[in-house]
């Protein structure tokens, strides 16, 4: 990456969580930092990692990643690090105190969305919002392919 991006930095996904945003519908989304070991980071590096059946917990006034894998780094001394562990989320105090609230009055979920690069620091793309139901799921496909039959008969018109 160049010095010339930014404070933002650009974003290279390292792992996404497809069915997430198919899954859920997300009332509030976050940008977390992680805790990791130097193992894991550069198994991270060489795209190492899924979020699949990742979600997250608050315990004691903290948010914590359970389920995610990361696969131990083949170059690691004494194995690495243990690839289900759960890794501690960082957000502030503010962000913590919204998610638990919502997470206990509500009954709501928190899922990784994504993971990716962000100025050198690996951040975690988190949603927090309720399990969509059968017909949710229907309607969006629905939505989904309306959309794309309305493109396609605006690209044949143009040709």
């Amino acid at each position: 990456m160049s010095r010339k991006q930014g404070k933002q930095g650009r974003r290279a996904v390292i792992a996404s969580n497809r069915r997430a945003r198919y899954d859920y519908t997300f009332e509030d989304e976050y940008e977390a930092g992680i805790v990791l070991t130097g193992s894991e980071v550069k198994s991270l590096r060489e795209g190492q990692a899924q979020l699949k059946e990742a979600y997250g917990l608050v315990r004691r006034g903290e948010v914590w990643l359970a389920g995610m894998h990361i696969a131990p780094y083949r170059m690691a001394r004494d194995g690495g690090h243990d690839p289900t562990r759960e890794r501690k989320l960082l957000l502030n105090s503010g962000e913590i105190a919204r998610i638990t609230r919502r997470v206990r009055e509500r009954g709501l979920a928190i899922v990784p969305v994504e993971m990716y690069w962000k100025g050198g620091r690996v951040k975690v793309w988190l949603g927090v919002g309720r399990g969509a139901r059968r017909y949710d799921k229907r309607q969006k496909i629905k939505t989904r392919e309306m959309r794309r039959e309305a493109e396609r008969a605006v690209s044949r018109r143009r040709v």
